[in-house]
């Protein structure tokens, strides 16, 4: 499956981002979603995932009450609302996916395909 992230953008702090990420292949619905980021100079770290029905969702403690993740799988499409974004979200972000879910969202190990990644820059 091949992924294609897209929607970042420069946004002044406070603002609101919405990424998408669409996916190739018709068993994009079957698939564990997940968003992850690296930050200039620091590791990837996770953001948010999804299940395969949208029956459970997670995130990272420090996008807690800010990012909402969501899919639509009539469009083959993921989606991540940012809200009351910070300098400190400032990276680029990359969507991946989990062809079956190996009990973790936030492995990055866990999943068999990445996007290319959008960069998104949060000016103070």
């Amino acid at each position: 499956v091949q992924l294609q992230a897209s929607g970042g953008g420069l946004v002044q702090a406070g603002g609101s981002l919405r990424l998408s990420c669409a996916a190739s292949g018709r068993t994009f619905s079957t698939y564990h979603m997940g968003w992850f980021r690296r930050a200039p100079g620091k590791e990837r770290e996770f953001v948010s995932g999804i299940s395969w029905r949208s029956t459970s969702t997670y995130y990272a403690d420090s996008v807690k009450g800010r990012f909402t993740i969501s899919r639509d799988n009539a469009k083959n499409t993921v989606y991540l609302q940012m809200d009351g974004l910070k300098p400190e979200d400032t990276a680029v972000y990359y969507c991946a996916a989990q062809e079956y879910y190996r009990g973790s969202y936030s492995q990055g190990s866990h999943y068999n395909y990445w996007g290319q990644g959008t960069q998104v820059t949060v000016s103070s």
